[in-house]
């Protein structure tokens, strides 16, 4: 019988010990439940579940949203070392833009303004 968690561990020690007894039983009982794969991978969850997933809204108009992302640790080439990759959600446009890790948030600013 799997039965997992804080909860888990007294209501196998009440099953336990209907029939059992020894000393040290709650011990052992708890290490079980603790070392058992399949107990820890049942418990019973204390967080609030997440709720109903909901798609994201529909851009209407282009660069409205975009998306943002760097390709970084590449070998050096004509004095660059990183990629950044700016995504348009409504008609999926990327632009590439090469520059290097040592560029400021002002750089990219104008990274930004100046190829998109």
């Amino acid at each position: 019988m799997l039965i997992a968690g804080h909860r888990g561990q007294w209501k196998m020690v009440e099953l336990v010990t209907r029939n059992y007894w020894w000393p040290g039983v709650m011990k052992e009982v708890k290490q079980y439940v603790e070392g058992c794969d399949q107990c820890q991978r049942m418990k019973n969850r204390t967080e609030m579940l997440a709720g109903k997933l909901r798609p994201n809204q529909v851009p209407e108009r282009p660069w409205q949203h975009i998306s943002v992302d760097f390709i970084t640790k590449l070998p050096i080439s004509k004095g660059h070392d990183l990629i950044l990759v700016l995504c348009n959600r409504f008609s999926k446009m990327s632009h590439f833009v090469a520059t290097t890790e040592k560029t400021t948030v002002e750089g990219l600013a104008k990274l930004f303004r100046d190829h998109v």
